[in-house]
């Protein structure tokens, strides 16, 4: 569910290495997606009432879902109630193929926007604080509620999601770096938790075949949490770019994007945002193979590549 997507490429690619049969499904069709093992449906839709889930999914050992969308549609009414009802019906698709094993990736926004003096701990009471952290919250609802006498559930909230591939807000601060223009974020003293996109993939993998994982809602991160200017620099080198931070007080900065209506972004390169992971890796016997400089060339890489700026 989703495998056509950002994450869900790199999770096809990586099960496909391994050998594993896949049945990837995705809205759209995928042309040049000829990994061995895998077998691609185009779906549309995927909200769409008529699909037949069960049928799809007879054979599978587990399904993961991929398929809830990584940022709030504007203007489009209903799109949370959509979501969830997918859920719902894929969940009870799965009980009726007699899917083992359901893993939904949600999100950290799930317990909120940010962290002012404690990191989010797995077992903390849902507090999201947008529509996208909300949305994620009603999947996992609608997955838990249809799934009681159906597959095991295992939920994973990662936090930003970075590699080859991505789109929007990470993206956005590449080519922000890349130019090489002065930015005014030399003040800022916070820690962002971030994962990379193959340590994701990693603990999927792991999440898929640990038993301690069923019925799980799994914490993650890599190890490092940088501040905002550390993780600007450290974009830099690997793009081989030089940086020109200059300090402006943090409140300063806030007024000025809140004023230009993207007080969201203030949230983001201001405030702090960070987890302890430690229950998951101590349940699953996981800790992230790659750090944030292996994780950032890769990204760059692919950035600066032909592919990508086409």
């Amino acid at each position: 569910m989703g495998a056509a997507g950002f994450i869900g490429r790199a999770l096809v690619a990586r099960l496909a290495r391994r050998g594993t049969p896949v049945i990837a499904v995705a809205r759209g069709e995928t042309s040049g997606a000829a990994e061995p093992g895998v077998v691609w449906h185009a779906v549309g839709d995927m909200s769409a009432a008529a699909i037949d889930w069960p049928r799809l999914l007879t054979g599978a050992r587990a399904v993961v879902h991929l398929a809830s969308r990584a940022h709030a549609p504007p203007g489009e009414p209903g799109w949370i109630e959509r979501d969830a009802a997918l859920a719902t019906r894929l969940a009870r698709g799965a009980a009726a193929a007699g899917v083992e094993q359901l893993l939904l990736m949600s999100s950290i926004k799930v317990l909120g926007e940010g962290t002012a003096s404690a990191p989010f701990r797995a077992g903390q009471s849902a507090a999201p604080a947008d529509a996208y952290g909300f949305a994620k919250w009603s999947i996992e609802e609608a997955m838990r509620a249809a799934s009681t006498s159906g597959p095991a559930l295992t939920v994973l909230r990662p936090p930003l999601v970075y590699g080859p591939g991505v789109k929007a807000n990470f993206l956005a601060l590449l080519r922000l770096v890349d130019r090489g223009l002065p930015l005014p974020f030399a003040s800022i003293a916070n820690r962002r938790s971030l994962v990379f996109v193959e340590n994701l993939v990693d603990l999927v993998e792991v999440a898929l075949a640990h038993p301690a994982a069923r019925h799980a809602t799994l914490l993650l991160r890599d190890d490092d949490e940088p501040s905002t200017p550390a993780l600007i620099r450290a974009i830099a080198q690997a793009l081989a770019r030089g940086t020109r931070l200059f300090p402006c007080p943090p409140p300063l900065l806030r007024l000025g994007l809140a004023a230009l209506g993207r007080g969201d972004v203030a949230e983001r390169l201001l405030g702090s945002l960070t987890i302890d992971d430690s229950e998951t890796r101590q349940r699953l016997g996981w800790r992230p193979r790659l750090g944030l400089g292996e994780g950032l060339l890769a990204t760059c890489r692919w950035y600066r590549s032909d592919a990508c700026r086409q």
